[in-house]
């Protein structure tokens, strides 16, 4: 490497650690008010957000199996998540907060994030929304009905369970680790 590009590692890497930017993560069970809170944060922050349930929607949604969902979904999860990542990295490299919302329901998937966000220094603040399961059932049922608002896509009572059950909140560790903050919402 010749001196110009160690140079310019050095000036990315300095951005990087002084930059007020961050992003703003979202996650929290499903109906929890998820987009709604990151449309809101998106505005405080002038920030743009990147919803994964948008991204699906829009991609995928004309070539959903009736079958075999699962697989399908995770897949197609996995490349949005990694497109949002890439546009959101670019932001930050150019001094912009983002407002993400990924659908990070399990430990697993959130620690995977965070490591991509260690490796490149970058401020992150974890808002998890904790609302009650039947408030949350009722919003999502209404959601339904209505097609209105944050609707993206019709969550029957038996992907809400699904969905419910896979949700796993930050553990002791978590919560020690990272900059969380629980919202009633």
């Amino acid at each position: 490497m010749n001196n110009t590009n160690k140079q310019e590692d050095t000036t990315k890497d300095s951005v990087r650690r002084n930059s007020q930017a961050t992003i703003h993560l979202v996650e929290g069970p499903v109906g929890a008010g998820k987009s709604t809170y990151a449309a809101q944060l998106a505005v405080q922050y002038s920030a743009p957000r990147f919803n994964l349930d948008e991204w699906m929607v829009t991609l995928f949604s004309a070539d959903r199996p009736e079958t075999g969902f699962m697989p399908w979904y995770a897949e197609r999860k996995d490349r949005c998540i990694e497109q949002i990542w890439n546009l959101s990295s670019d932001l930050i490299e150019s001094e912009q907060s983002a407002v993400l919302e990924l659908g990070l329901i399990q430990r697993e998937d959130r620690r995977d994030l965070y490591k991509r966000v260690d490796d490149m220094e970058i401020s992150l603040v974890v808002y998890v929304l904790d609302v009650p399961k039947e408030v949350r059932q009722q919003r999502v049922r209404q959601r339904n009905t209505q097609r209105s608002g944050t609707f993206r896509m019709h969550v029957s009572d038996k992907i809400f369970e699904l969905a419910n059950s896979m949700w796993q909140a930050p553990d002791e560790v978590e919560c020690r680790e990272r900059n969380i903050q629980y919202v009633n919402y």
